[in-house]
């Protein structure tokens, strides 16, 4: 297992791994997005809020059975909005396990030629928190916090999705005004097997709060 812990960054950290920020991708990797409507009935696709990248070669170290790609990208999204603290977004994923739309995992098998997407605000200020460094150290997997691979922290998390491990646990923190509603954890899911094929578009998404 591998517990994540984050630092206020003074870069974009362009190309490595980071929390919030700015995703950087290759041409061929869309920029997720989840279909909204409003209450007259007026739709239209908003982008998922980024959550983090993971450059594979950074946590090879700590995976030495290789469960986890070793080179590469790793990009996670999610309907986050209304957990960030805007309770009138309309991309509201609820509790349990998400539908697709509201959560993406994406890979790139290569670090080289990243363009990184830049999402604003009508006004043109920044939608996204500012990047914070990752600090990767290893763990056991009664770990609480951010950490990757392992069950979930969560018992009833684990009883509801049982042989599923967890790909990215994500933890409130109040640094980021994030909370999952009293308390609580949101888990992107993928059964061993998936896995080990690389199919990251089987990954589920499963939030619980006490």
């Amino acid at each position: 297992m591998i517990k994540i812990e984050t630092q206020p960054a003074d870069s974009p950290l362009t190309g490595q791994s980071k929390w919030w920020g700015e995703p950087d991708m290759p041409d061929d990797l869309h920029y997720p997005e989840v279909l909204v409507t409003a209450d007259d009935g007026d739709s239209w696709q908003d982008p998922l809020t980024f959550v983090c990248q993971i450059r594979c070669e950074d946590i090879a170290a700590l995976d030495p059975e290789g469960v986890l790609p070793h080179e590469g990208m790793l990009y996670f999204f999610a309907a986050l909005d209304y957990f960030l603290g805007d309770i009138g977004a309309l991309s509201y994923p609820g509790m349990g396990q998400w539908q697709q739309q509201y959560f993406r995992v994406l890979y790139a098998p290569s670090c080289d030629e990243l363009h990184t997407h830049h999402i604003v605000n009508e006004d043109g200020t920044p939608a996204t928190l500012p990047a914070e460094a990752i600090t990767f150290t290893a763990c056991d997997e009664h770990t609480d916090g951010i950490r990757m691979l392992g069950f979930p922290y969560i018992e009833e998390v684990r009883e509801a999705m049982p042989a599923m491990l967890s790909l990215l646990q994500v933890d409130e923190d109040d640094r980021w005004n994030l909370t999952f509603h009293d308390c609580g954890t949101l888990n992107f899911m993928i059964h061993p097997r998936h896995l080990k094929e690389r199919r990251w578009e089987k990954t589920a998404c499963y939030l619980y709060s006490f």
